[in-house]
């Protein structure tokens, strides 16, 4: 059954190809830098009235948390990454690289980009599970 994105539906839909396909628990074991929180920024005219946070906390090929958190808990953690609706489309449709788009500016990442890039595996691997869930777009 497809999830529409961004929702919390999605979100634990998300959580769930993380845990059960072996993609990310081979290719994440390196991370050990703890929670990384994706921000989706509001998009009104899709109705995306306020950002949607989306909460991971990745520990060695697992992902021991994943929800929809508050702007308020977002400047807790190291690792926030930022960008437009339009740009984590085309990252879930696997079309984006979300670490080429950290560094050419296409998303916005506030922490170690080198800490990032030593987990590359890690984070094309989080990209396979997030295509293996079944999508429909808020905009479609």
């Amino acid at each position: 059954m497809a999830v529409v994105f961004p929702t919390a539906e999605w979100v634990a839909e998300f959580k769930k190809q993380i845990d059960e396909k072996p993609d990310y628990k081979e290719g994440g074991k390196g991370w050990r830098e703890g929670v990384i929180v994706l921000i989706i920024n509001a998009k009104p005219q899709v109705g995306i009235d306020a950002d949607f946070n989306i909460y991971l906390d990745l520990h060695e090929g697992q992902c021991r948390e994943a929800r929809v958190c508050s702007d308020e808990e977002v400047g807790d953690h190291p690792f926030v990454i930022r960008g437009e609706y339009d740009r984590w489309k085309l990252v879930v449709l696997d079309q984006l690289e979300p670490v080429k788009a950290m560094m050419q500016g296409k998303l916005k990442l506030t922490g170690d980009l080198p800490t990032i890039v030593r987990n590359i595996d890690g984070a094309k691997t989080l990209v396979k599970c997030a295509t293996y869930v079944e999508t429909v777009f808020i905009d479609e």
